[in-house]
């Protein structure tokens, strides 16, 4: 084929190029960049000028279209998974790897040990090994509610150490190899800071103790061991009522975890303002109040709670044999097993059986004084010429003896005369005397004075008749040997 022929075939397929791009404006563009004379014989420039448009125009066509697609088009809606094989744990991985598998149980109100190692995942013969080693279950089985107990468990799930506190400042690791235990003992400081917290009462106790910075230990301490003789917290308090407290903070690594140590308080009720002051009197801490008298009554008047008066004193036709007797106490009926108070500090003067008694236990309380529980369904752990204090559980409730059901029987005698339990005249407390009543007052003056400060601090501007509700706790001088928190 000649040259001329060859340049006629591509100047028809340019042609019908044209035509293809009528459409979408192109030509015209094109047309207009094309020399005049379109028919004649076109040159180099002409074929570089006319494959450049028609390049761009085909990119445009195809690159348009498929980014528009691509921002269109929606996610994949379906997906596979591929399962990767990971490498065996190594041995020192499952068994010998410290620290890094720690399960912290903190003890909750009505919760026993084998509660806590069951939660953990611990069975009982591992509890057990623990609490055979020694000092170890004096610890655990007396371990308060927030108390921390934690259990070092690897994979394999058996238990590698056990962690506790014996005390504030000492923890306790157990690490079990076996049959082998081994303990680490670490200190942890701790400091000391005196502070005063004030209160009104306005809808409880108990919330405006909390809004003060009382703690629910501290709490207890003023209502079952300071006042629980003179205030019944159950019917006297009123709104407006006020209190006031000195005590200690117990602070380590930064968490205050103790406040039950209360140096002095007040509680006005009722018309009345109640002081309380601790002091060590023969090596054991007791309440006083502003005069140097025991705040401990030296009797409590039921030894056991939440139980129903039965049978009063004095005259009756017996339950039993039919006849008229004088009953000479008081029965309190509850269930069989109900812990039995002593009412006083006393020595175990009899604890055994005794003919219509039962089981029966007497304390001498001196000055003349004894009590008698009858009936119990079981003794407790003190036998005659022990010791024992006012509250500690010296039996249970049972119906041993001449008795028609589950009952306390408690007599009350002086000089060896009964008397009715629910009217004689208790004993008063003997006061501080001689040096001891001098330590005492040298002792209280300041935390009264701390106290009095705080509540003219905040209850300066209050009214005689109605003040307002107010809390607020301040920092006080730091106690000896302790440091400012």
């Amino acid at each position: 084929m000649s040259q001329p022929d060859h340049g006629s075939a591509r100047k028809q397929r340019f042609q019908e190029r044209l035509h293809v791009l009528h459409d979408n404006g192109l030509h015209r563009k094109l047309k207009e960049h094309l020399p005049a004379a379109f028919n004649e014989r076109w040159n180099r420039r002409h074929w570089i000028h006319a494959s450049l448009f028609v390049t761009i125009g085909a990119l445009a066509a195809t690159i348009v279209p498929g980014f528009s697609n691509a921002i269109d088009s929606n996610l994949p809606s379906s997906h596979s998974t591929l399962a990767l094989p990971l490498p065996p744990l190594s041995l020192a991985r499952r068994g010998e790897t410290p620290g890094d598998s720690w399960q912290i149980q903190r003890v909750e109100r009505g919760q026993t040990l084998s509660d806590l190692f069951e939660a953990a995942g611990v069975p009982a013969t591992t509890m057990q090994k623990v609490l055979d080693h020694p000092g170890t279950r004096e610890v655990l089985t007396k371990l308060r509610p927030g108390a921390e107990i934690a259990f070092d468990l690897p994979v394999n799930g058996a238990l590698r150490t056990i962690r506790f506190d014996r005390d504030a400042n000492h923890r306790v690791e157990l690490s079990l190899q076996g049959d082998k235990i081994s303990e680490k003992v670490s200190e942890r400081a701790t400091s000391t800071r005196t502070v005063v917290a004030s209160g009104e009462i306005t809808s409880s106790l108990y919330n405006a103790a909390r809004k003060a910075g009382l703690s629910p230990s501290a709490i207890a301490t003023m209502t079952d061991e300071i006042f629980k003789y003179d205030i019944d917290f159950s019917k006297d308090l009123q709104p407006g009522d006020r209190f006031s407290v000195v005590m200690d903070e117990t602070w380590r690594e930064g968490e205050r975890i103790d406040t039950s140590k209360i140096l002095a308080a007040t509680f006005q009720t009722g018309g009345k303002t109640y002081t309380g002051f601790r002091f060590d009197r023969a090596g054991k801490s007791e309440y006083f109040d502003l005069n140097g008298r025991s705040l401990k009554k030296s009797f409590i008047r039921s030894p056991i709670q939440f139980a129903r008066l039965s049978s009063n004193y004095g005259t009756r036709r017996h339950p039993i044999l039919g006849t008229m007797r004088t009953h000479k106490g008081v029965d309190y009926a509850a269930r069989t097993g109900t812990p039995i108070m002593a009412a006083g500090d006393a020595r175990v003067q009899f604890a055994g059986t005794q003919r219509g008694y039962g089981n029966v236990v007497i304390l001498d309380h001196g000055s003349g004084h004894t009590t008698l529980y009858g009936h119990m369904s079981r003794l407790g752990p003190y036998r005659a010429g022990q010791r024992v204090t006012q509250g500690q559980v010296i039996g249970y409730v049972g119906s041993t003896g001449m008795s028609t059901g589950p009952h306390l029987h408690y007599e009350f005698r002086v000089n060896g005369v009964h008397r009715n339990p629910l009217s004689v005249t208790m004993p008063p407390p003997q006061p501080l005397q001689g040096a001891d009543l001098a330590a005492f007052r040298a002792q209280t003056a300041p935390a009264m004075a701390r106290i009095q400060g705080m509540e003219e601090l905040i209850y300066a501007d209050a009214g005689d008749s109605k003040k307002p509700a107010a809390t607020q706790t301040a920092a006080a001088t730091p106690a000896a040997g302790g440091k400012r928190g």
